[in-house]
């Protein structure tokens, strides 16, 4: 058995002379030639048998003799045989999917007895014995070709296995394929036959699996986040995919590897997909790993495929935030209050009053002026701008170009909070115009003030988003919006920018584009922004205390801080978007790189070390995104597998590191108890010619590859009926018979 194919010589096997006439055609050539004789005949006996005139008669029947030849359009061929032996291409499948164990055979030894499955590449494991193709050592060599050649690959392309066999053999016999038909990357198998078919080379396929699912449970995902917080509950969402009859309970079961140990019940449907969530707080700090297990089912065939596991980072959280308001109002008093009473919060407030002639306050909370250097603003993972703007004793543009480069480069969030002194439409002469998610109305520069309590309503998007979500199901969050107290105030808002997505709209007032939107965010270079048009949130507090008032500005807090917080170093910061990337999207990574000295390096080479799970290693070079980047690095990774990806951040001129990892959800592609495909094969093997063989005919495999007919030879025409060398000849003749004529005087 060859592993490999080389290219032989060919060799002219036959050469022949053949005709492309009829009988007509025939009968009046010889006609021709026939009267040409009787009257050379005749012309031969007037000149009395003269030398001269005797070979002109001749020549002139052999150029009509030769006329004649040339009316029946004689070709030479030339037939082409290989001088090597055919060869027969075998290609067996080795991916992923090639062990689900779905194979179904009796016992030959007990009348009809079923066994327990086999894998698939357990049943095709004959095929890699040398000795099994020995029968067909006399007709044809056999070449065996394993694919995919990378067994790391999570994908499989029957393709492109198809296209090498043509590219890199000579004289192939036939090719057989021994595959389950799951192809899911590169072109259709059937684009390939159109070749095999013009080549006169015939595709045989052996459909390995089941054609319909067995009874399985599959944990098909588990989505846990990239990292937690001590003592905040993490979900820990997971999908059951069920293939059984019937529905079931069954407990499913957590487990960390300090061997904390959760269990929920969870009803399984039958034939569909089941999503539900763990919640896990964990109590201190550390990198774990978060086991699922879905217990096995008497009535499963597939037992390998109910755990998974993927990895998380407990950190202790501190996050500093900014918040920068005019007059203390009621919406300022409980936003402070709120992030002053969450422990991972440090919260700066500045309270730019006009009618005050010191800024600051009474506790260590208040700041007495807005950070005057970039590296000051910079310690802020977020900044809320309330009822403020460019007026005297406020912000000036210089310091709106700051918190525009602190979103853009830091990856900070910004939250918009106008009031109903209209401060923030002075925002629009600045720097910041860009970052707000609305275009307010001018007309209306102090807002809608309603008696009448009013309501905000979710989109598709807001019932979605983690930022609106006040209860466990999507359900009851609607409820619990619908039943929040109403606000009195509300901006007055034309309409939301294009690449911005609403979360909630007014309930029945409206702007230029529908509803009126009041809670919009918008992604700003790295960082993220929000703007809620209305400052009556503090209502949410009525008879419920803190609630959903704390929720709600905990998760915005968190939500925009998310990527800043990925990874920091003392002179690097490392975050990815998006924040829960899945296989196959590109995966945008930044950092942020310090030199020494405390400023921002913004020429230099930055480098990301990224290790898929697989354990290939792929290196990314960081672009800077120039002087007024704020240091900042930005490259491109696609992410082609599941599970964790380790990060070595590096700066070459600091000399410095960063270790980090991030997590790729999502399918593979190359999923373990789907459901064979040999209709592929079968397609295959009708468009060339071929057959299809099944499993369990294993005795009458040599028997079919022995009956390939051998490759059809290649025959090369000369067509001499109209040959260049041909007409040259006949033209010739008739110059000497005319020649030949002139000297013997009968012309």
């Amino acid at each position: 058995m060859d592993s490999t194919a080389s290219t032989s010589a060919t060799a002219i096997a036959q050469q022949t002379l053949s005709f492309q006439t009829n009988s007509w055609l025939v009968a009046l050539s010889l006609a021709v030639c026939a009267v040409c004789g009787v009257l050379s005949w005749l012309a031969m006996q007037r000149n009395g048998f003269q030398r001269g005139a005797v070979v002109l008669e001749l020549l002139r029947c052999g150029i009509v003799a030769l006329a004649a030849l040339l009316l029946n359009q004689p070709e030479w061929l030339e037939d082409y045989r290989s001088a090597e032996q055919p060869a027969f291409a075998v290609l067996i499948d080795e991916s992923s999917s090639m062990q689900t164990r779905d194979v179904l055979a009796s016992d030959a030894g007990s009348e009809g007895v079923v066994i327990a499955p086999q894998t698939r590449a357990e049943a095709i494991e004959p095929l890699t014995d040398a000795s099994f193709w020995k029968p067909l050592e006399d007709k044809a060599k056999v070449i065996v070709t394993r694919f995919p050649a990378d067994q790391t690959s999570d994908s499989t392309d029957l393709a492109k296995p198809l296209n090498s066999v043509l590219d890199n053999a000579s004289n192939i016999l036939g090719v057989l394929v021994v595959s389950d038909g799951d192809w899911n990357s590169g072109d259709p198998p059937s684009s390939v036959a159109s070749r095999y078919r013009t080549m006169g080379i015939p595709v045989y396929g052996l459909a390995v699996g089941s054609p319909k699912r067995l009874p399985d449970i599959e944990l098909l995902s588990v989505d846990t986040p990239t990292f937690g917080i001590v003592n905040k509950g993490v979900r820990i969402p997971f999908t059951i995919d069920s293939s059984l009859p019937r529905d079931t309970t069954t407990q499913v079961s957590v487990t960390t590897s300090d061997g904390e140990r959760l269990t929920k019940e969870v009803r399984v449907r039958a034939m569909a997909r089941t999503t539900d969530a763990i919640v896990w707080t964990p109590k201190k700090e550390g990198d774990y790993t978060i086991n699922v297990e879905v217990p096995t089912s008497p009535m499963e065939t597939i037992l390998t495929n109910n755990t998974a596991s993927a990895p998380i980072s407990i950190r202790q959280e501190k996050l500093k935030v900014l918040v920068v308001d005019t007059y203390p109002r009621w919406e300022y008093r409980y936003l402070r209050n709120a992030l002053s009473r969450d422990p991972g919060v440090d919260v700066a407030c500045l309270l730019l009053h006009p009618d005050l002639d010191k800024v600051g306050g009474g506790n260590r909370d208040y700041i007495k002026s807005f950070p005057e250097s970039l590296e000051e603003l910079a310690q802020y993972d977020v900044v809320f701008l309330g009822d403020i703007g460019i007026e005297p004793g406020q912000l000036t543009p210089e310091q709106c170009k700051l918190i525009k480069g602190l979103v853009e480069f830091q990856a900070a969030g910004l939250v918009f909070i106008p009031g109903s002194r209209g401060y923030s439409l002075s925002l629009a002469q600045t720097e910041l115009e860009t970052l707000m998610p609305v275009v307010l109305d001018d007309s209306q520069p102090r807002g809608i003030g309603t008696k009448t309590p009013m309501q905000m309503e979710l989109t598709e998007s807001g019932r979605r988003s983690l930022l609106t979500k006040l209860a466990d199901t999507q359900e009851e969050n609607v409820d619990v919006w619908m039943g929040l107290p109403g606000f009195q105030w509300h901006a007055a808002v034309a309409r939301a920018k294009a690449g911005t997505e609403i979360l909630a709209v007014h309930e029945s007032a409206m702007g230029t584009q529908g509803r009126m939107p009041l809670l919009v965010t918008k992604t700003f270079g790295t960082g993220k922004i929000l703007f809620m048009g209305t400052d009556g949130v503090w209502r949410w507090r009525r008879g419920v205390e803190d609630k959903y008032h704390y929720r709600f500005w905990s998760q915005v807090v968190r939500w925009m801080a998310y990527q800043r917080n990925m990874a920091k170093g003392e002179s690097m910061r490392f975050y990815f978007s998006p924040d829960s990337p899945r296989i196959g999207q590109v995966i945008t990574l930044r950092a942020n790189v310090m030199q020494t000295s405390g400023e921002p390096l913004n020429e230099g080479e930055v480098t990301a070390r990224v290790e898929a799970p697989s354990g290939k290693v792929e290196v990314v070079r960081l672009a800077s995104g120039g002087e007024d980047s704020w240091g900042a690095f930005e490259g491109r990774y696609t992410a082609n597998e599941p599970g964790s990806h380790r990060v070595t951040l590096l700066c070459k001129q600091t000399a410095e590191s960063l270790e980090t990892s991030f997590f790729v959800q999502g399918l593979t592609r190359e999923r373990i108890g789907q459901a064979a495909r040999p209709k592929v094969l079968e397609e295959l093997a009708r468009l060339t010619g071929g057959k299809t063989l099944t499993i369990q005919d294993r005795d009458q495999w040599i028997e079919v590859l022995k009956s390939v007919p051998e490759p059809p030879s290649t025959i090369r025409r000369v067509p001499l009926w109209s040959h260049p060398a041909t007409v040259g000849l006949l033209l010739g003749a008739l110059t000497l018979f005319w020649i030949g004529r002139k000297a013997i005087g009968m012309v």
